[in-house]
């Protein structure tokens, strides 16, 4: 049977606009937004589904990062190895007016979920205040939850459309040994602020081969829900280097994920579970490149992934469109290395030998 990309997003967008609603039941203000924001979806999908029609495939999702600084020195972080974040003084960063323009391009297309990420998206409020103008778009903003502060919870709860996703990666002490210490705190002291105010917000950890048993308990899970979180991303671990990769999640995790996130879900029905890139094998392969999702970075250079930091086309120098039409990730759709088969982690960072070849052309 033939993989249909349109119709696994359409359904997912459903899916995850169902869980939310469930998930925020007794919270009629956030009920209310759900409510408006499933036609804006339901209207974007025909958008999307218009252009496949035409030939052009338009993913549901993009991820943005909209700055390369970042607070925090977390160890294996994948942007600092790629040097897609670091300490100095960001340099040629896409300006607010920038950022908004591809906001209003992602609309017209049909994107209905932007995932503003960094370094720390946080950083930049300046962007964040241009994405709350935009209800017809959800924006999760994953960050590591030390920036929150009085006024950025006012603006949450006002624009609802803005989703914290707190990173935080078990209990305190892994947490801290990871992202530095007293950053647990930070973050219970957030969930616990934003729960008391009816504010939704989730939570993202990131599934090593080592941890994930831990990450999926019942134990640690139900602490999560009574703190009042309403979303949990499963993020798998990208290597930085080849002496990451036994860190790499495989086959036998993927599945335990899949299937203990189907027991979560029937047991947790006020929660939101998802995984991200989410199990290859039942959605056709690898979902980047725009098949299911792509990246710009902080500069403007729009990547297949956020763990594969090539590119060869500039949103300062092209239209969103255009930008899923460049040569790489057509290339990469249409050549079978995004179905491929791989031992775990990134079928791209398995692959770069191939990409760069691509790049080469």
């Amino acid at each position: 049977m033939d993989f249909e990309i349109q119709d696994y997003l359409a359904e997912g967008v459903e899916i995850i606009l169902k869980d939310a609603m469930r998930a925020t039941l007794k919270n009629p203000k956030e009920s209310l937004f759900l409510l408006k924001f499933s036609r804006h979806a339901k209207k974007a999908t025909r958008i999307r589904q218009d252009y496949d029609k035409k030939g052009k495939n338009i993913p549901a999702f993009l991820i943005a990062s909209i700055t390369s600084s970042c607070n925090l020195h977390c160890t294996g972080c994948y942007s600092r190895a790629n040097d897609a974040c670091n300490d100095d003084k960001p340099q040629n960063q896409l300006s607010d007016d920038e950022w908004e323009d591809i906001f209003i391009q992602a609309k017209e297309l049909g994107i209905s979920f932007i995932v503003l990420a960094g370094g720390e998206p946080m950083l930049r409020k300046d962007v964040i205040l241009k994405a709350s103008r935009y209800p017809e778009i959800l924006f999760p903003i994953f960050t590591n939850g030390t920036m929150l502060d009085e006024n950025y919870y006012e603006l949450l709860d006002e624009n609802r459309n803005l989703v914290p996703v707190l990173s935080i990666e078990g209990n305190e002490d892994v947490t801290d040994l990871r992202r530095g210490k007293g950053v647990y705190k930070q973050l219970m002291n957030s969930m616990e602020y934003m729960k008391k105010n009816n504010m939704v917000f989730g939570a993202s950890l990131t599934f090593t081969k080592g941890n994930l048993s831990d990450l999926l308990s019942n134990e640690y899970i139900g602490q999560l829900h009574d703190l009042g979180c309403k979303a949990v991303f499963f993020i798998e671990y990208v290597p930085v280097n080849a002496d990451t990769m036994n860190l790499a999640p495989g086959d036998d995790e993927r599945e335990l994920l899949l299937d203990k996130i189907n027991c979560l879900r029937r047991e947790y029905s006020d929660m939101i579970f998802l995984s991200f890139p989410g199990d290859e094998k039942t959605s056709g392969g690898c979902l980047a490149a725009g098949r299911g999702f792509f990246h710009i970075n902080s500069h403007g250079d729009a990547e297949p992934c956020p763990a594969s930091p090539y590119s060869d086309v500039n949103v300062r120098d092209t239209t969103l469109i255009e930008v899923l039409n460049s040569n790489l990730f057509k290339s990469l759709r249409e050549e079978g290395i995004l179905e491929d088969n791989h031992e775990g982690g990134c079928v791209l960072f398995e692959h770069k030998d191939e990409v760069e070849r691509i790049l080469d052309k």
